[in-house]
């Protein structure tokens, strides 16, 4: 079967694949497009085996909100090189899939690499995009937050992306980047004292007893001592009790009573792909 340049341009707009690519599956297909696709897609496969050992440590880390403002939703696209990472077509399949995230809701990672993209699942998508770019892609993090107000922000570059849900509908916007910000800035491990696990609390508490015994201090006085060190940790990595990066006169507690009391912060994702 001959196959055409209108052949080649349709299933290069249906895969992104490069033109000699789509023409060698359709050849190899004897033009039938599922074929095609599917050899595209196994040459994707083969890649990912191929660098099976390589890092894909560079991508873009994104967030978005459902239009009613109650659903966020925060994806990671891994691949190997920042050449790719900024690359549009790389960028757009992000895209892509972080919108299926937000109109699927899925509960977790696995479920959302299965949910459908173009007629194909998102993995398979992504082992599509293997084969378009010949680097190893990997879908390696997805995350949402419910609630009646939610806000999400992109740092510029791709590399750095959050989510925060709040407790009231409405909440004006400004006031929800600005808490979106903070958490991208700050890095808070929790929103209060509180919330912070265990786990974490026994490591502090653990590092700032070894660096009172450090600095000399009597074993009778490293246990208040420590204490202290802790309230420090609290006030710098918990969101509520850190200073406003707009105002360091305020803290972010301090910043949402002044706009509204009963104002709450009920949850908080962030993910930096540059750590």
């Amino acid at each position: 079967m001959a196959i055409t340049t209108a052949d080649i341009a349709k299933l290069r707009q249906i895969t992104a694949a490069g033109m000699m690519d789509c023409k060698a599956a359709l050849t190899e297909a004897n033009g039938d497009f599922e074929k095609a696709i599917e050899i595209i897609r196994k040459k994707g496969k083969l890649i990912a085996n191929k660098r099976a050992d390589r890092e894909a440590s560079e991508g873009v880390a994104m967030s978005k909100v459902s239009s009613d403002g109650k659903h966020g939703a925060l994806i990671v696209l891994n691949c190997e090189t920042d050449f790719v990472a900024k690359n549009k077509d790389f960028i757009a399949v992000a895209e892509k899939i972080l919108e299926v995230a937000l109109q699927n809701n899925p509960s977790s990672l696995d479920e959302l690499l299965k949910a459908k993209l173009d007629n194909i699942t998102v993995n398979e998508k992504v082992e599509e995009q293997m084969a378009v770019i010949g680097e190893k892609i990997q879908l390696a993090y997805y995350d949402k937050i419910e609630a009646h107000s939610v806000v999400a922000y992109i740092h510029p570059g791709n590399k750095l992306a959050t989510l925060v849900g709040f407790n009231k509908p409405n909440v004006d916007i400004q006031v929800m980047k600005d808490i979106a910000m903070q958490v991208a800035a700050m890095d808070p491990v929790a929103i209060d004292k509180n919330d912070v696990p265990q786990n974490v609390l026994d490591k502090e508490l653990e590092i700032a007893k070894e660096q009172v015994r450090l600095e000399g201090k009597p074993e009778n006085m490293v246990e208040k001592i420590a204490a202290g060190k802790l309230n420090k940790f609290f006030n710098e990595k918990t969101l509520l009790n850190q200073e406003f990066i707009k105002d360091n006169k305020l803290t972010v507690r301090k910043y949402l009573e002044n706009f509204d009391k009963e104002l709450k912060v009920t949850e908080f994702k962030r993910y930096n792909l540059n750590i």
